[in-house]
């Protein structure tokens, strides 16, 4: 559908098709409206609002549809579609305060899933990746690797991706916290008044709560301007557990096996991106790749941080 007939599907008139303000989906402003994807089906995405209600109800700062004279959200054809309230406000620029914040708001937001997946989200199964898939992404790895001198170490990363294939039963059978959460939490997806405010929960899932966690970690900077190009410092991350841990510690279990779910949202969030080409081709975003290699080979000085901070 074009963008000018699913604006008018929400009962805006609009005479012209109208550009994303995103460059990954299609997302439209619409006076102060924001009519963006959102989960599919309708009776999935009917559950997700279900969802967002219960984080909004309980004070978290957090997009809620508009009450329009028609359905919202919105199906149509073999996708679904929800209008927001554009919120106006600041872009994260990476201050202690705002890091400190952003872990707060995951703790809160953490603090509030439900025990066995009350609003019945999306529940994370990516527990099968094969060694020819690491194999024909370390291909394309090593060939941009080459063509931008970049130096990575290759085989380290092979083997690191490698070792993560043999531990997704270990990871899918341990005794650790699932949580309902938005997920993809990024600093593109905050936009900060007094407190931030998520814009973007579409992506909400049942999910261990080190997955979301170790997600924040590695990808908090990623693809947006105004956020430094590489991931926390260590003095960053321990900011931002500052600011979970207001809400949230970790169980013991899940401190166990903290380094395997770190480097298996690595191979699940991160070594696709590696592999893409137009990742690569943008300083910015190849400056954040290395800073994530980087990181992977030596991450247990991170780790040591977490155990610390939930003393």
């Amino acid at each position: 559908m074009n963008s000018k007939d699913l604006i008018q599907a929400f009962g805006f008139n609009v005479d012209q098709e109208q550009e994303s303000i995103y460059p990954f989906s299609p997302v439209y402003k619409v006076d102060d409206f924001i009519i963006k994807r959102t989960q599919f089906p309708i009776k999935q995405a009917n559950q997700f609002v279900r969802y967002l209600n219960h984080l909004h109800d309980h004070g978290v700062p957090v997009v809620t549809p508009v009450n329009l004279d028609g359905s919202n959200p919105l199906q149509i054809a073999d996708e679904c579609y929800v209008c927001y309230p554009f919120i106006d406000g600041s872009e994260y620029k990476g201050i202690k305060k705002e890091i400190k914040q952003a872990g707060k708001l995951l703790g809160k937001i953490h603090s509030l899933a439900s025990r066995d997946n009350t609003y019945e989200l999306e529940e994370y199964d990516v527990f099968d990746f094969y060694g020819n898939e690491v194999d024909e992404h370390i291909a394309e790895i090593e060939k941009l690797n080459s063509q931008y001198e970049s130096g990575l170490n290759i085989d380290r990363l092979k083997e690191i991706f490698s070792e993560a294939v043999t531990k997704q039963d270990y990871l899918k059978n341990a005794p650790i916290t699932w949580v309902e959460t938005p997920h993809d939490y990024k600093a593109n997806n905050l936009v900060y008044k007094e407190n931030p405010v998520l814009i973007d929960p579409d992506h909400a899932k049942w999910i261990p709560r080190t997955f979301d966690l170790a997600l924040a970690l590695l990808l908090f900077h990623n693809e947006f301007s105004s956020a430094p190009n590489r991931l926390f410092t260590l003095e960053e991350w321990r900011v931002f557990l500052e600011g979970y841990h207001q809400y949230q510690s970790l169980t013991e279990a899940e401190l166990k096996v903290w380094d395997e779910a770190v480097v298996h949202v690595f191979l699940d969030e991160v070594m696709w991106i590696l592999a893409e080409e137009d990742d690569w081709a943008r300083e910015e975003q190849r400056e954040l790749l290395m800073s994530l290699v980087d990181f992977i080979f030596d991450f247990k000085v991170y780790s040591d941080v977490l155990n610390k901070s939930f003393v």
